[in-house]
């Protein structure tokens, strides 16, 4: 069987690499891309030393099966860095080590560190030892005993243990001397360099594999600063670059804008491989309150354009977050009919991408106020409060009817029907002293939609029946035609 391991690179700026060029390049694009192949990196940590030791920083990726790191998936995305990436890591002075897991223990309150809340996980501990072995017959096998049959046991005994690994050289790294690595994870308080810490290091069984087996120990501690997420969401850093520093990926499907307006656009690809586009803008604080919008059938996340600036205008300590819904662009294939539950399930792994536990606000119109409903149900911790607009909890076979003939419509003539649904859209959605150029705006919108994505994602308003789920208490608003707007406490 292939082992898992550790992908464990340490870094250092060099001198005149600003540290927010530094940190927005690795959690925006080198993290978040490592973390897209879940089927190689189960996770990504990122640590800073507290040894006041170089090098400063630490990025550790648990590795599903270490003979993944030699597939081309991987090693395609090695190979054909941006010119921003490769401009920036060679700033950086970059040391690369494999490792073969072989031993891991750990306390029954350990919590695998990417399952945790980033206030949770941001602070732990990690001790991080190297032994070079002499040249020795037995030398890595007496070792590994040690370690695993007394240090490791010892090392339990010490407040705050949380977890143990044990690592040899992988043999991704070729011929040559073994190396041990053990990673031992504490608690923000620990008790490092206790009683029980001290005794873990002085017993006649430690002194004897030494002094005859080890060559040397290095040492090193850290505390972790930052999880990554399949998903970039550094504002703080790239709120402080300027206007130059400005990214857009080779393939465009991720931009950046820098500086006090700091955006950014990216995508999530959820568990049944939809590619769903986001934009986190707003509060560049990571702790800052996020408020989420998801739109109505036909339109993307640009339909929230003026009310973004507003709320940017008057509200600036909320985090804003949109993203385009199931249907607004291909979807996976073959198609299958989205149900309201799938549509609430998209905001949870966009969330989740994200690493944002719970939501300030939720805010949906039409059906994305089915949606917010019924994610506000289905999902209570996510959520502190919602706004609903414009939407029925209950659907009927009139309506489902309805909706196939527009998607009948949609399909004429090659798709271009769709430009005729937007038409008659449009029209019933703006009173007739609108704005012309807004309904042009809003018309062109819709007209762009996907025709396959339209057909198959307003399958979720057919005969649709949140309200007959029971429901956690929120204080929401909701927001019917001609203006009548209630709140619930």
């Amino acid at each position: 069987m292939s082992p898992p391991g550790n992908l464990y690179v340490t870094m250092q700026p060099k001198p005149g690499l600003s540290l927010d060029q530094f940190h927005e390049w690795y959690n925006n694009e080198h993290g978040p891309t490592r973390l897209r192949l879940p089927q190689i990196f189960s996770n990504g940590l990122r640590y800073k030393a507290t040894d006041g030791q170089e090098p400063t920083y630490l990025a550790a990726y648990d590795v599903t099966s270490m003979p993944h790191l030699e597939t081309e998936t991987y090693l395609t995305l090695r190979a054909n860095r941006s010119p921003r990436e490769a401009e920036t890591i060679g700033q950086v002075d970059v040391k690369r080590y494999f490792w073969d897991l072989v031993h891991s223990n750990e306390s029954d309150k350990f919590v695998p560190f990417e399952k945790l809340t980033d206030e949770e996980a941001e602070g732990l501990q990690t001790t991080a030892v190297t032994i070079e072995l002499k040249d020795v017959e037995g030398a890595a096998e007496e070792y590994q005993k040690w370690l695993v049959e007394e240090h490791i046991p010892m090392l339990a005994k010490v407040p705050g243990w949380l977890r143990s690994r044990a690592f040899k050289t992988s043999y991704l790294e070729g011929q040559g001397k073994t190396t041990f690595l053990a990673l031992h994870d504490y608690a923000k308080e620990n008790g490092q360099g206790g009683e029980e810490h001290k005794a873990s290091m002085d017993t006649p069984w430690r002194t004897k594999v030494f002094d005859k087996f080890v060559a040397s120990k290095g040492r090193r501690t850290y505390s972790l600063f930052y999880v990554f997420g399949p998903a970039p969401r550094e504002l703080e850093a790239l709120s402080k670059l300027p206007s130059t520093a400005a990214f857009t990926s080779p393939d465009s499907k991720q931009s950046t804008t820098p500086g006090p307006n700091a955006a950014i656009n990216s995508f999530v690809t959820t568990s049944d491989s939809l590619v769903i586009p986001y934009r986190l803008e707003g509060n560049p604080d990571p702790k800052a309150p996020t408020i989420a919008f998801t739109n109505s059938l036909l339109t993307s996340l640009h339909m929230w354009d003026p009310l973004v600036e507003i709320l940017k205008r008057e509200r600036p300590e909320f985090r804003i977050l949109r993203y385009d819904t199931r249907g607004r662009h291909a979807v996976p294939q073959p198609p299958v009919a989205a149900t309201v539950d799938r549509l609430t399930d998209d905001i949870r792994e966009v969330l989740d991408a994200l690493r944002i536990t719970k939501l300030h606000t939720l805010v949906g119109v039409s059906f994305g106020g089915v949606t917010t409903l019924n994610f506000a149900i289905k999902y209570p911790e996510r959520l502190q409060q919602f706004i609903a607009c414009d939407f029925n909890p209950t659907s009927s076979a009139a309506n489902t009817q309805a909706w196939k003939d527009r998607t009948a419509l949609a399909e004429e003539d090659n798709g271009k029907g769709i430009e005729k649904l937007a038409g008659q859209t449009v029209q019933r959605w703006f009173h007739p002293s609108t704005n012309a150029e807004t309904v042009k705006w809003m018309t062109e919108m819709v007209a762009a939609n996907d025709v396959e994505g339209f057909k198959y994602s307003n399958t979720a308003l057919w005969e649709a029946a949140v309200c007959t789920r029971s429901s956690p208490q929120y204080r929401s608003m909701w927001i019917d035609a001609d203006c009548d707007i209630r709140w619930k406490q």
